[in-house]
């Protein structure tokens, strides 16, 4: 951002999320993205992308981010779009696994050593199959096929904060 922001860029980021936009929101309101494109909500480019970037010109802003999750669409035909329709050349950057990399927190740390304790008790107990996680705030002990089903639920009152700071007409409820 730093550097977009000192070029006077737009960078169209492209994060992992091909069923899930989590990722996508939680880097844009994080960012202040002048949009995020998720797969839970389908994409209209000329309200999600070419409107706010728009505004933010008017609005005397001079770069702008758009955050893609990789389930809403190619960060290379967005920023061709954008090129196309506005003008401006984005920058494209695709993080995939790269966004993964990072150095633990010691909340990070903490909780891989309390799942790691938990796992040894569980296989000492002769369970086999299990998966130890993060559930509704607390460890758990699962099923190996019961949690590879689950999904997480999107929280869409987060995609309406997103929407309240990147839209001056505030969200839609």
């Amino acid at each position: 951002r730093d550097t977009m922001q000192s070029h006077e860029r737009c960078s169209v980021v492209e994060v992992m999320g091909r069923h899930a936009g989590y990722l996508a929101l939680y880097v844009g309101i994080s960012v202040g993205a002048t949009a995020v494109l998720i797969p839970e909500r389908e994409p209209d480019f000329e309200r999600d992308i070419v409107e706010k970037i728009r505004r933010a010109r008017l609005a005397g802003t001079t770069h702008y981010m758009v955050v893609v999750a990789e389930g809403a669409g190619s960060a290379i035909e967005i920023s061709q779009r954008i090129h196309d329709e506005l003008g401006i050349d984005p920058r494209v950057t695709v993080l995939g696994h790269i966004q993964r990399g990072g150095s633990p927190t010691a909340r990070d740390r903490e909780t891989a050593s309390r799942m790691g304790y938990e796992a040894v008790k569980v296989l000492a107990e002769d369970a086999g199959n299990r998966i130890i996680g993060i559930l509704d705030g607390r460890l758990a002990d699962l099923d190996m096929e019961e949690a590879l089903a689950m999904t997480k639920p999107f929280q869409m009152d987060r995609y309406q904060i997103l929407e309240a700071l990147t839209n001056s007409c505030g969200p839609d409820f």
